[in-house]
């Protein structure tokens, strides 16, 4: 099933998601850090990176919806995909919680700021494996036809094109 939102040819979901999910990984990173060290610089790093993993989340998610949408009912596809989508809302609410707890002083959060922080990179796991099983395992946002010699998706030709 291709992906309805491309940009130079590629599914713009996938291109997006990356962002989120690296910056959000590293705020945790930086808030252990902030355990270990006590450091209120690594906090507020930590805080600045929720921030824009927040915002990139934001940004990717009308487009996985989109490509959700023209999955076909009665697949596991579609199901995997509602929990992968619902499951990311939850985890971008978590961080969110976080942020907001977290923003009145950057440099020192609180254990709740933390923890929802913690459940958010949790859930994460669970949800990324999901966003994995729907592209590698059931072809969501494959091109029709993909195969390991096909043309370059800037060459306007079919994927299915040479074999």
């Amino acid at each position: 099933m291709e992906s309805r939102a491309k940009l130079l040819g590629h599914p713009v979901h996938q291109m997006l998601i990356v962002f989120p999910l690296g910056l959000l990984a590293t705020a945790v990173i930086f808030d252990v850090l902030y355990l270990v060290t006590n450091d209120s610089t690594m906090a507020t790093t930590a805080f600045w990176m929720l921030v824009a993993g927040i915002i990139g989340g934001a940004l990717a998610a009308p487009f996985g919806w989109l490509d959700w949408l023209a999955i076909p009912r009665g697949t596991r596809a579609k199901t995997v995909g509602l929990w992968h989508g619902g499951g990311n809302v939850v985890v971008l609410l978590l961080f969110l919680g976080s942020c907001l707890l977290w923003r009145e002083e950057p440099g020192r959060p609180s254990i709740l700021a933390q923890g929802l922080a913690m459940l958010g990179a949790g859930l994460a796991l669970v949800t990324g494996w999901l966003g994995g099983e729907l592209v590698d395992r059931l072809g969501v946002g494959v091109d029709q036809g993909a195969h390991v010699n096909a043309p370059n998706s800037l060459s306007g030709r079919p994927a299915s094109e040479g074999r």
